[in-house]
């Protein structure tokens, strides 16, 4: 990529210039220095773990090397309780044996070591050490091949920290240790803990030192510019950065889909947002389920509930709709603005298609057709769900057959409940009681008594009055 085109295309938002990374620390690495700096119960305590190095590995102080000491770090100082914390102090104290040189793989374990008990105040002069005393890989011409990817551990952390001045003095740290040009992505984390900080202006400095190294963006520096332009309210900028992202070659992603999308919603942009999806479908960008859902959301809070179900139905007949898209919000939408009929006739359409909506989905859309009177849509959708597995709560399914019955269709809600018992629903004495209550009603006596009894055999019966109640009940039918 040419520095003065990219330079030039990229939008210049008057941002100030980045503060100077701070100086490096002492190394400290001679005997006399580092031992002095240490306090006199900091000098016992590493005098006794320097003995225990010594018994464990069964070698003199002299003999040691890198792989006695990571194995040392490893099987006894890192699960040690009081100990462990004195691990940089051991690293620290082995550099000052004369016979002593740490490798890459003792200066990997002391960066994560340090990373991960979140002791970053402590990792700047570590990385200055290593500097200082590189790996004897670095003896011959090329550099070691493990500088970079330890140094990619304390920048991300730094980054992720919100450590900025240490992420770039690390950055240039390593950058005068390897061979060659820094890896893009190196350049990404960056740039990303910029724009996650609210920090655009850096990231875009940032961006800018990328293309003087002639270091080439990819996909994730341009999502990452496009996400911050959002984030800030700068759509028109993003917009840019997108165009000279196909314009540089690069190819956009769903991320950079989905980032547009929004931003579009959020602009009350919202005809241009769904035409930016069927954009991704043009130039053959892969749906995830997210694309899918923000469209949902934008849709339905613009209230156009029935525009996003069309939209997705016109994925799943083009074949791009991705699978594990829960529609259950539209579901709920539909229902919510009456469109009840509607929101059945997307379901049973993406269900027959190999799209099977979930049980909320689906309870969801049984209390729409409840509310409307819908009973035989009702039963043809209980009855779907138990022969695909879907199994619904018990309330949901004592709504079902209590319907049933109000419709005098008490012995096929009967059947209904013998199907979803053997499918594994969780029978109650609720169902029973609505049951019988429609035999009742149907002037059904023996059907209810049979009932009655098998309610008695499955112990929801607690006493011999509600017993006799039951089938006194049915007696008047």
């Amino acid at each position: 990529m040419s520095r003065n085109i990219a330079l030039k295309k990229l939008p210049k938002p008057g941002l100030h210039n980045p503060t100077p990374p701070r100086p490096p620390p002492p190394a400290a690495a001679d005997s006399s220095h580092y031992l002095s700096s240490l306090n006199p119960t900091t000098k016992t305590q590493l005098s006794q773990l320097a003995t225990l190095l010594a018994t464990h590995v069964k070698k003199s102080a002299t003999s040691i090397t890198p792989k006695d000491l990571l194995h040392f770090f490893k099987t006894r100082l890192h699960h040690h309780p009081t100990l462990n914390h004195l691990d940089f102090h051991l690293f620290r104290y082995a550099a000052t044996i004369d016979s002593f040189r740490h490798d890459h793989s003792t200066f990997e374990y002391m960066v994560r070591s340090l990373v991960s008990s979140h002791r970053l105040d402590s990792l700047p002069s570590l990385l200055h050490f290593i500097a200082a005393n590189p790996c004897p890989c670095s003896d011959g011409i090329f550099s070691c091949p493990m500088t970079e990817p330890i140094f990619r551990v304390s920048i991300t952390s730094f980054c992720r920290t919100g450590k900025f001045d240490d992420a770039l003095y690390a950055f240039d740290t390593m950058k005068r240790l390897i061979d060659g040009k820094p890896d893009v992505a190196l350049y990404n984390i960056v740039i990303h803990g910029f724009v996650k900080f609210g920090n655009l202006g850096r990231g875009l400095e940032f961006y800018k030192r990328m293309i003087r190294d002639r270091v080439r963006p990819d996909s994730v520096t341009f999502n990452t510019l496009i996400s911050g332009y959002c984030r800030n309210n700068r759509f028109d900028l993003a917009l840019e950065v997108f165009k000279e992202m196909k314009e540089k070659g690069c190819v956009p992603n769903v991320v950079s889909f989905n980032t547009l999308i929004k931003g579009f919603f959020r602009d009350e942009k919202v005809e241009e947002a769904v035409g930016m999806a069927h954009e991704m479908i043009e130039l053959g960008c892969e749906f995830s389920y997210v694309t899918c859902e923000i469209l949902v959301d934008g849709l339905c809070r613009k209230r156009k509930v029935m525009e996003a179900a069309d939209l997705i139905v016109g994925f799943l007949r083009k074949g791009v709709l991705p699978k594990g898209f829960d529609y259950f919000v539209l579901i709920e939408m539909l229902c919510g603005d009456g469109k009840v009929e509607r929101a059945f006739e997307f379901v049973h359409e993406l269900w027959n298609n190999g799209y099977v909506p979930s049980v909320i989905a689906c309870t969801t859309l049984i209390e729409g057709l409840r509310g409307v009177g819908r009973t035989e849509e009702l039963v043809n959708l209980t009855r779907k769900m138990l022969d695909n597995g879907i199994i619904p709560d018990s309330v949901t399914f004592s709504c079902v057959i209590q319907d049933m019955c109000n419709v005098g269709r008490a012995m096929e809600a009967n059947k209904l409940r013998l199907l979803a018992s053997k499918k594994g629903l969780d029978q109650d004495g609720m169902m029973y009681r609505i049951l019988i209550s429609g035999y009742s009603k149907e002037g059904k006596k023996k059907e209810g008594e049979i009932l009655v009894n098998e309610m008695l055999d499955r112990g929801f019966i607690p006493d011999i009055a509600t017993y006799n109640m039951l089938m006194n009940d049915v007696s008047k039918s």
